[in-house]
């Protein structure tokens, strides 16, 4: 068998521990070896550590096995012995292969890490921007309010949906062919909304546009973790985050003033259309495959066709995934909602984001009240108060990667695997900040004589929280269930988008009927009932994930080392 399809060896081969997960990938490209690389490579812990990296980076986030089983009494979890490599499997030509997303220059990494932002600021700001000509289209189609908010609701309800195809879809097939059909039919979905001669019409082609919106918002993550280190992923993960809702703030500023002009509501629809299509023109000439097992895959059937006789028992690892229906479904589906109901941690964190999700959901029906109800604002003005919220999760994720600098020095120490109550920093400070930006913007919106900057800067506070709360819990997800985080996010995108779909539809009646204190009042206490879990996580979490079925808990085993390596070194 030729070297060129070799399973490399530990000669040959230089590996970087660094945490895995569908959000974490090797990176052979040794641009952070000297920060990240365990000390003492070679030891029989460092081995296996190895050959768990490698099989996290095999699948991904989406690992078809099975958890090894626990202790129902928790523990240190055991690490098999690495078995042999199969030569005849396709992999990488050496740690230098260019081939290899994560051996791709700085300059190619930020090119695509752009394109994703960009895609995931047009599909979000799709969710929000129609809000704003919700009056318009109650005044057009004769309906009444109720059935008006639905257009936020049913493009939030394609949210729940999309990630059962779209996730998937990019494991069997890449990311590239999904994102191409997603964003060519999402683009011309608009073409319903914008023509629409009733409401019924108008809502159904809602719900098409958000199912496949959220294809960027569920893949674009594996994306910037296919090209990017753990240790040098930092900055582009915080902005990646930070476009996620970036895009919801800037819908109400665009739409607003286009309601406000003389131009038809339906030209939010033709904006957003031509929005999509740039942004769909502008992705297909530059986003390659990222995804390492269908390029192996690929790689596989080349060599093969190029020479049958000498490749005949060449296979890649991809080929020998259940892709059945019910394997796919057994993973897509049962494996999610199975780590919802029985993970402690992602069952009360998804509860959590979900409330924080649906929460930015109901601005969009708080403002007026705030804002033009109460201060007689234009509706251009009011989306405008929307910026507030934009610089807030800006900040927010800014202190994400300030609160991860020192993530270098834990992957160099924990070798590869830091614990991910580490991650939950940003959540201690968000948390509390969530419910005094909540408090704020309640007890000073309700006075019309307080001025208008008063409640607007709350909203900086409340846009910090939800980015600090978002990025800290969802790394700490990533973190926690490594091959399996994939089904935890599935889970909580799904819970979440469903949970933010109902927000609308009762926010108004809620504050104006409670009055904006006493609406934001109760969304606050809800809010003080979650300020200890980051916490508590952070106290209590090893333990949690000990007795946990699908929490590899790798850092329990190297605690377990160090604590032996200074006992050994305090000894005379």
């Amino acid at each position: 068998m030729s070297q060129s399809v070799d399973q490399p060896t530990a000669e040959n081969t230089r590996v970087q521990n660094t945490p895995r997960s569908s959000f974490t990938v090797i990176d052979p490209s040794r641009q952070d070896t000297s920060k990240s690389r365990p000390p003492s490579v070679g030891s029989p812990l460092d081995e296996k550590l190895a050959r768990e990296e490698e099989d996290i980076e095999r699948y991904g986030g989406d690992d078809p096995r099975e958890p090894r089983p626990k202790s129902p009494l928790g523990g240190v979890p055991s690490l098999l012995p690495p078995p042999e490599r199969d030569p005849n499997m396709a992999n990488w030509d050496g740690p230098d292969d260019p081939h290899n997303p994560q051996n791709w220059s700085i300059r190619r990494k930020w090119m695509i890490t752009v394109v994703c932002i960009i895609m995931t600021v047009n599909v979000t700001f799709a969710s929000s921007a129609p809000s704003s000509a919700a009056p318009r289209i109650m005044q057009e189609f004769h309906t009444s309010k109720e059935v008006s908010y639905l257009v936020t609701t049913v493009f939030l309800l394609g949210y729940v949906f999309g990630p059962m195809f779209w996730g998937p879809g990019s494991e069997l097939v890449g990311r590239r062919p999904i994102f191409i059909i997603t964003m060519t039919l999402y683009t011309l979905f608009h073409l319903g909304q914008g023509l629409a001669k009733n409401m019924q019409t108008l809502l159904v082609t809602r719900f098409f546009v958000g199912f496949f919106a959220v294809a960027p918002v569920t893949n674009c993550g594996g994306v910037v973790a296919d090209i990017w280190s753990a240790a040098g992923r930092g900055p582009a993960m915080s902005m990646f985050t930070a476009s996620v809702f970036l895009g919801p703030v800037l819908g109400p500023i665009v739409a607003g003033f286009i309601v406000q002009s003389h131009a038809s509501w339906r030209w939010i629809f033709w904006v957003m259309m031509i929005f999509a299509g740039v942004c769909t023109a502008i992705m297909i000439p530059t986003l390659p495959e990222t995804y390492a097992p269908v390029i192996l895959l690929k790689k596989a059937k080349r060599l093969r066709k190029q020479d049958p006789v000498k490749y005949k028992d060449l296979y890649a690892e991809h080929e020998n995934q259940d892709w059945s229906i019910w394997g796919v479904i057994k993973r897509t589906l049962f494996r999610p909602f199975e780590m919802l109901f029985m993970e402690p941690i992602l069952f009360l964190i998804t509860i959590y984001l979900s409330i924080v999700y649906g929460l930015l959901y109901a601005l969009f029906q708080a403002f007026p009240i705030i804002f033009i109800t109460i201060r007689h604002f234009t509706t251009g003005h009011d989306g405008l108060m929307f910026i507030g919220i934009g610089i807030g999760t800006t900040i927010g994720a800014f202190l994400n990667w300030v609160f991860s600098r020192h993530y270098p020095q834990l992957i160099k120490r924990w070798k590869g695997f830091p614990p991910p109550e580490e991650r939950l920093y940003g959540a201690m400070l968000g948390s509390s900040l969530l419910v005094i930006g909540i408090f704020w913007l309640g007890w000073t919106g309700q006075y019309a004589s307080v001025p208008w900057y008063v409640p607007g800067l709350s909203t900086i506070a409340i846009g910090a929280a939800i980015a600090l709360i978002f990025v800290s819990f969802l790394s700490f997800l990533v973190d926690t269930y490594l091959q399996y985080s994939a089904s935890a996010f599935a889970a909580n995108t799904m819970v979440r988008s469903a949970i933010a779909a109902a927000f609308p539809l009762f926010t108004t009646q809620m504050f104006t009927n409670l009055g904006v204190n006493w609406a934001c009042t109760l969304v606050g206490l809800l809010g003080l009932l979650f300020v200890p879990a980051p916490f508590l996580f952070y106290k209590y979490g090893a333990w949690i994930r000990g007795r946990s079925s699908f929490a590899p808990c790798f850092d329990l085993v190297i605690a377990k080392e160090l604590e032996e390596e200074e006992k050994m070194g305090a000894k005379p």
